[in-house]
């Protein structure tokens, strides 16, 4: 397990997730294992527990939808028991094995969702997502479509889904977990550009395949949605997925178009390929509308972190520090990584239009930051925590308990803020 001085419950998960892979290539159908680090190790029983249940299940995570029959060849784990002849540890076992399916359970639908094609994850079919796990988990759904959404002033939402004859639909999941004191509030925001062609800025053909993928913040957020609503946390979340497609079509908007957010703002369409602030800025308005006093928003935004982080940990930028500090404290203890970039007022000036109260792109310098200084247009004062997905939302090779493809990245953290604010009294 490593040294003692680096073993936490990240370890649990890495070895659990390597152990059970290999355990599945020599065919081998049950196992049984100890209770990982929960001895000298330190671990809590109810962490190892979790830990080795989350590591196990999204370790052997596999994407084989569209697979002819036949072409898997090894065998699956049907069964796998973790030993404990202590009765109170072994209770504190069970309950974290239980816990760590569920979250498992949420970040595989993550990837399932993320790794679909386009032309089955459309925004009709992340609703339609959507709608089994608001049944499943008791949650409240609400489906806009575009006459709602346009009544309502979302212009700068529209102008990207103009171009698709794909319709677009803004989602929102809502978990009651706090009834009484409805200011004990947290909204996840999730980007969910079902397949980005970069519209009539169109991107290079080479790789325009992942653009698949560019829904992940969106399904980060369903995924998150239906981890609380098993672990029911006495708060209260809402999650906005702003999902469309942006597409080339005939009606697609131009680079030079100027569109009206839904807090009456306006953004010069510079290039229609960074969409994905356009949607996130009518949908943080809307969430602003629903009284919600925290505001975390997830996307694959910017290519630019990627470059600058790769896939090793999450950009997060905000405008304030307490709720940064416990994103990324819930992050530590899910084992995905955030770092803060600096949001400094000098950047701003990135942004800043000849014709309009903004511009989409403030070009190459500082894109990710120029980006989240757009979105900080529209969330006001409200305490707001922007994530960049770009680079983890997906692994190029299969290591530990992640697998090449998508990630899942960060409905575990989202699930584990929530968990934590509830825990904090809000």
């Amino acid at each position: 397990l490593g040294p003692a001085d680096k073993f936490d419950a990240q370890v649990v998960r890495q070895v659990a997730g390597d152990v059970a892979r290999y355990l599945r290539q020599k065919g081998i159908k049950k196992a049984v294992t100890i209770t990982h680090g929960a001895g000298i190790g330190g671990l809590e029983p109810m962490i190892s527990g979790q830990s080795i249940a989350e590591g196990s299940l999204l370790g052997l995570y596999k994407f084989g939808s569209y697979l002819s029959a036949g072409k898997e060849t090894n065998s699956e784990i049907k069964e796998l028991t973790i030993v404990e002849k202590n009765p109170k540890r072994a209770k504190d076992i069970e309950a974290g094995v239980a816990a760590g399916v569920a979250v498992a359970e949420g970040a595989i639908l993550a990837r399932d969702m993320v790794n679909e094609p386009a032309n089955m994850m459309t925004p009709t079919q992340m609703a339609e997502i959507a709608r089994r796990v608001a049944e499943s988990e008791g949650l409240t759904l609400k489906i806009l479509e575009a006459p709602q959404m346009r009544e309502m002033g979302m212009g700068a939402f529209l102008g990207v889904a103009q171009g698709s004859d794909e319709p677009p639909k803004l989602i929102v999941l809502d978990y009651k977990g706090d009834p009484d004191n409805p200011g004990n509030n947290l909204g996840l925001v999730g980007k969910g550009i079902t397949f980005d062609t970069g519209g009539i800025s169109l991107k290079q053909a080479g790789g325009m395949e992942a653009m698949k993928g560019d829904m992940a913040g969106g399904a980060s957020v369903i995924a998150a949605m239906k981890i609380i609503g098993q672990e029911k946390p006495k708060i209260n979340v809402t999650g906005i997925i702003a999902a469309t497609e942006n597409m080339p079509g005939g009606s697609a908007q131009r680079p030079g178009d100027v569109v009206r957010a839904m807090n009456g703002k306006t953004i010069e369409v510079i290039n229609t390929d960074a969409e994905g602030r356009l949607v996130l800025a009518d949908a943080l308005c809307y969430a602003r509308e629903q009284g919600l006093n925290r505001l975390v928003d997830v996307a694959t935004l910017t290519g630019a972190m990627v470059t600058t982080l790769g896939k090793a940990c999450t950009g997060a930028m905000g405008n304030n520090q307490d709720l940064l500090d416990q994103v990324t404290a819930a992050g530590k203890e899910t084992g995905e990584k955030y770092w803060q970039l600096p949001m400094f007022d000098e950047y701003k000036d990135l942004i800043k239009s000849d014709v309009a109260d903004m511009k989409n792109s403030g070009g190459r310098q500082a894109g990710s930051i120029s980006a989240a200084f757009l979105l900080a247009e529209f969330v006001g004062d409200t305490p707001w925590v922007h994530l960049d997905i770009a680079g983890t939302s997906t692994a190029d090779r299969t290591k530990g308990y992640q697998v090449k493809g998508a990630t899942g990245v960060p409905a575990r953290t989202l699930a584990k803020l929530a968990s934590n604010l509830a825990g904090n009294g809000g």
